[in-house]
């Protein structure tokens, strides 16, 4: 059993496939998903790993969670989810997970909040078929009608399908199919929908009821935290010498300029003197 990834809903699009078919497919946007904290069963009791993903500021992070990422030499994440392993699954503490962790074709399954709707009544909540339009009925066209019987039990069962609040529930799609990956960009396209709203968090993990694919990575697609740092250092000289060149470029214009003011002075002054 390999990890799992966190992702974040970006919304719905449509691609188009190869014989023309246009195919409705979830954008999830992953941003660095590194592995905080490794639960093993001699010390914790289960095997598991601890990722985070998104980036949190260090101010609203409490004494606790800092030494917590200090301790793994990690910054300050949004979102941390448990996923539990095989100890052979287990990984090494600060790796970035990367989409390619799932492969083209893959089933999942992935777990959302759904998306909160408020207090509903029992035709919008649970599909009733609500009274009567007319016929001695009145005023209780959308109620649900009874709900038990009167002296035995004396009580409503519980469980009864009755209005309540509807939404804001974990809930867990399974045997979605992804479509592609993008490594550069941290974009996974998923065929269908997937629960939650926008901009929310949703955990993307192998297929339960479906075989893991021979071709996917094991323990996972990862950038360890040699790379990560490497990457990290080659962006800021590139945006160093970014800098350097539109410095470069600014100055050589402004003394340009200076230089044409200098020979539109001095063709004045000849002019005068003449």
């Amino acid at each position: 059993m390999r990890s799992g990834i966190i992702a974040m809903k970006v919304g719905m699009t449509r691609v188009f496939a190869e014989d023309g078919r246009h195919v409705p497919v979830t954008v999830l946007k992953v941003d660095d998903c590194r592995v905080v904290a490794k639960k093993t069963l001699e010390v914790d009791g289960y095997n598991a790993v601890q990722l985070g993903v998104g980036a949190a500021k260090i101010k609203r992070t409490s004494k606790q969670m800092r030494g917590h990422f200090a301790k793994s030499e990690v910054e300050p994440k949004q979102k941390l989810t448990e996923f539990r392993v095989d100890e052979d699954a287990l990984i090494e503490i600060g790796s970035e997970i990367l989409v390619d962790h799932f492969v083209n074709g893959q089933k999942i399954d992935v777990v959302g909040t759904s998306i909160g709707k408020g207090f509903a009544g029992a035709m919008k909540r649970h599909n009733f078929h609500g009274l009567r339009a007319s016929h001695g009925v009145s005023v209780s066209h959308r109620s649900h009608g009874s709900t038990g019987n009167s002296q035995d039990p004396g009580r409503v069962w519980k469980g009864k399908k009755m209005a309540g609040h509807m939404g804001d529930h974990r809930v867990t799609t399974q045997n979605l199919r992804v479509y592609s990956t993008d490594v550069d960009a941290g974009i996974i396209l998923i065929e269908g929908a997937v629960p939650g709203s926008k901009g929310s968090y949703v955990l993307v993990k192998d297929a339960h009821k479906s075989p893991r694919p021979a071709d996917a990575p094991f323990p996972a697609s990862v950038r360890s935290t040699l790379e990560v740092n490497n990457a990290e250092i080659n962006g800021d000289l590139v945006e160093e010498e970014s800098k350097e060149v539109s410095a470069s470029g600014e100055l050589s214009s402004q003394t340009n300029a200076t230089q044409g003011e200098d020979k539109i002075d001095k063709a004045s002054t000849e002019e005068k003197e003449s």
